[in-house]
């Protein structure tokens, strides 16, 4: 996303180790970004496509903002696939 303008989006997908029962809640956050800082920093993420299996991350950007790298942090909140498979570390 270091060249171009206007409207652009890259998608991630992620899947989850073990499936949850319902489709989670899903939350994402911005990690790490490094941006151009002759521009404006413009940038949305979230989660879409949410299933029971993974969901992806959707970043996108826009107008002139330049974007060298981004890290995304995601949590999913939701019920286990049985009722035994809650695990405490």
């Amino acid at each position: 996303m270091w060249s171009g303008t206007g409207p652009r989006e890259v998608r991630h997908p992620v899947t989850f180790n073990q499936p949850f029962k319902k489709p989670p809640s899903v939350q994402v956050c911005i990690s790490m970004w490094d941006m151009d800082q002759k521009t404006n920093m413009r940038a949305d993420i979230s989660a879409v496509n949410i299933t029971t299996d993974g969901f992806d991350i959707l970043f996108s950007t826009w107008a002139d903002t330049r974007i060298a790298r981004i890290r995304a942090s995601w949590m999913a909140i939701g019920e286990a696939s049985h009722d035994d498979d809650w695990q405490l570390d």
